[in-house]
């Protein structure tokens, strides 16, 4: 399961103020017009659910759930649902704004969406983890589906919890339907490749943008900040390349090694102790994020870096393998420092992609070989990342610039071409 990361001094910047704003920077860089940001602005919808769970003692507890859906102008909309400690409606809307344009970047025809419960996932028994996803797919099962709204695992959620979300919308309509969850385990439907497809995309990503600044990877010193199962197999992916992974970190700790870790035996040491904590020199997350490496993977949650902790930050480059992992205010200075920041847009654009795959694979009820599908999320994530270089560069701007821009121009195509009903 996918821990959370706390929110303490970046709450704040998780905004649609942050958000517009830089989408507006990017305006100009385009062909679209303030009428079609207009669309952007306005999420399609957003519901608030009350969620109330029999516990394990006997009692009742009312949890609050949300489901945001963003857009549908390029298809049904898609995302995840997180189970997290102060989870907002706001939280959910500008992730959802978020998936919108990582989708349009990605050139899928999906819309974007996020939901989920505010709750600690941890503090649950075995027994109350199943009932709170099954009590809230119950709740939105009028609203999802498919061909309208797809579910996705998040934070605080796994591929066993979208097995319950599934049964559970299943035997709510007496239907046998598949499309309505993505992430979900390989025989109930799911796809291969599902599970690393973010990571593994990271690192390929990483490798171009660092080929495209006539950089290599090879010997790189990489910092990962979040080591669940995407910054796992970023790691892995970038040792692949040649990367000296030099630390990494999650809730309880982290682990140093200027000579690079043996990730082999951090994966042995993590699976018997819970936690990186304990494995090589001890570091704390905040201490890895000030290290001097070349390459800081940032795979928790959004503001991973804001306004308190930016000039702390030393590396050369940052991958964002995560939603909003670097906050607008933060983001203004680390150019300045010299470090340059590859967006989530397109450095996590490869779980859109392995949950895009999976929905089609469902959709037709033909599934690919895991070697079928890898090939097809390199060669997607590879399309994506050489579009937005080659934007960059020929509009002078920004990588999350570019990302930003050509995600709003597809966006306003499909406006402009759907037009406005009635």
């Amino acid at each position: 399961m996918e821990r959370f990361a706390h929110l303490s001094g970046r709450s704040s910047g998780l905004n649609w103020q942050g958000l517009m704003e830089q989408l507006e920077q990017a305006l100009p860089h385009t062909g679209v017009d303030e009428q079609s940001l207009m669309f952007f602005k306005h999420p399609k919808r957003t519901v608030t659910l009350s969620l109330p769970v029999r516990m394990d003692d006997g009692r009742v507890q009312v949890f609050k759930g949300y489901r945001s859906v963003h857009s549908i102008a390029l298809g049904p909309s898609m995302g995840g649902i997180r189970f997290k400690p102060g989870l907002s409606s706001h939280e959910c809307e500008v992730l959802a704004g978020i998936m919108t344009l990582k989708n349009a970047v990605a050139d899928l025809p999906l819309g974007g969406a996020k939901g989920g419960i505010a709750v600690d996932p941890t503090l649950l028994s075995a027994a109350e983890l199943q009932r709170l996803p099954r009590r809230y797919t119950s709740e939105l099962v009028e609203l999802v589906g498919p061909r309208e709204d797809i579910l996705a695992p998040d934070i605080g959620t796994d591929e066993q919890t979208m097995a319950w979300v599934l049964d559970t919308y299943n035997e709510n309509l007496g239907n046998n339907v598949g499309g309505v969850v993505v992430g979900k385990p390989v025989p109930l439907g799911g796809s291969y490749g599902s599970k690393d497809a973010r990571g593994h995309a990271a690192a390929v990503v990483a490798e171009r943008v660092l080929e495209d600044r006539g950089e290599r990877v090879q010997n790189a010193s990489v910092a990962i900040f979040g080591y669940g199962d995407a910054g796992r197999r970023c790691a892995e992916g970038l040792r692949e390349r040649g990367a000296r992974i030099v630390a990494v970190s999650d809730l309880q700790g982290g682990a140093y090694d200027s000579g690079g870790l043996d990730l082999g035996a951090l994966k042995t040491h993590r699976e018997a102790a819970g936690s990186v904590q304990g494995f090589g020199t001890s570091v704390t997350p905040a201490e890895l994020l000030a290290l001097d490496v070349d390459l800081l993977v940032l795979a928790s949650d959004f503001g991973s870096i804001h306004a308190g902790n930016v000039a702390d930050v030393r590396a050369r480059y940052i991958l964002e393998a995560t939603s909003r992992a670097v906050l607008p205010e933060a983001e203004r200075n680390l150019a300045a420092q010299g470090c340059e920041v590859i967006p989530d847009l397109i450095a996590s654009v490869g779980g859109v992609i392995a949950n895009y795959l999976e929905w089609v694979q469902d959709a037709s009820n033909f599934f690919w070989l895991e070697e079928d599908v890898l090939l097809a999320i390199d060669t997607r994530v590879l399309v994506a990342v050489n579009a937005v270089l080659d934007f960059a560069r020929s509009r002078r701007t920004t990588l999350r610039g570019a990302a930003y821009a050509l995600a709003l121009e597809k966006m306003h195509n499909a406006t402009s071409l759907r037009g406005v009903y009635p």
